[in-house]
């Protein structure tokens, strides 16, 4: 008899009036709600937008599993997005997705197009297109990231430490890099979470569903991308644009692989400006 395994909780927090346009925000690996900044939150509700943010199983306080060996697929994480619309009660929203949470976005969009109404990916990848000939993460980049393996997710000063150093190897170029509001930010994640390392289950996910490519979409599309995003590299979003007819970029000048507080206005902006 196969073992089933108990529905996961996923935990969300909302901001705005409910009877707004609701948009559903997505965030990537390890990464849980917070990674959407509240103030980014309140702008975009101060937008006439009914916000939802979530936190990705495996992190925040959604439910966790034991690292090392994830019980769920890819194609879980998909379906999650939209049962937290159904926690809300809304029956179509825009979705926005950054770095894996727009892997994410791009499949529920194809999935659920019932559910959607417009997509937003952020420093992602076009989803079922050939990127091989596309650049792929910076050599400084990489090398920082092989370090991962080696972290102590238990040891909390050395699990913030990586983090923070993470966080400023895929930073702008533009702006300044401000470790003291990071850093906060990123002990406020690892303390509410109870640490950070079944987040790490997220690098070992299968498939797990049907290839969809994004060629396939049929609501609109706006790509946002840093100019200089040393994990997906601004190639990434030009080739997603460039997949779907009508789509929009938006290029984040000196832009990294984050969301920049000096960007938010450039970001709210198109964001409330595409649906």
């Amino acid at each position: 008899m196969a073992m089933s395994i108990q529905r996961p909780e996923v935990v969300s927090q909302t901001f705005g009036d409910p009877a707004d346009p609701a948009i559903l925000l997505i965030m990537g690996a390890m990464a849980s709600m917070l990674w959407w900044p509240e103030d980014f939150c309140r702008q975009l509700a101060g937008r006439g937008r009914f916000v939802i943010r979530y936190d990705n199983r495996d992190t925040g306080l959604s439910t966790k599993y034991p690292p090392g060996a994830p019980p769920y697929k890819f194609e879980d994480m998909v379906d999650d997005a939209v049962r937290v619309l159904d926690d809300h009660g809304v029956a179509k929203a825009h979705v926005a997705g950054m770095s894996m949470g727009g892997m994410i976005a791009q499949n529920v969009a194809l999935k659920y197009p019932e559910c959607v109404s417009a997509l937003t990916v952020i420093s992602s990848s076009p989803l079922g297109v050939d990127t091989s000939g596309l650049p792929g993460m910076t050599e400084a980049y990489r090398e920082h990231s092989a370090q991962g393996g080696d972290v102590d997710w238990s040891n909390r000063g050395r699990a913030l430490d990586f983090m923070v150093k993470d966080a400023r190897a895929i930073a702008s170029t533009l702006h300044p890099f401000d470790e003291k509001r990071t850093r906060a930010m990123i002990e406020e994640d690892y303390d509410r979470s109870g640490g950070l390392a079944s987040a790490t289950n997220h690098f070992l996910l299968k498939g797990g569903g049907p290839q969809r490519t994004v060629r396939d979409l049929i609501v609109p599309l706006l790509v946002i991308h840093g100019s200089t995003d040393p994990l997906f590299p601004v190639e990434h979003g030009e080739a997603l644009a460039k997949a779907v007819p009508g789509a929009r970029l938006v290029r984040i000048e000196g832009g990294g692989h984050e969301l920049h507080r000096n960007d938010w206005p450039q970001i709210v902006e198109a964001i409330a400006a595409h649906g």
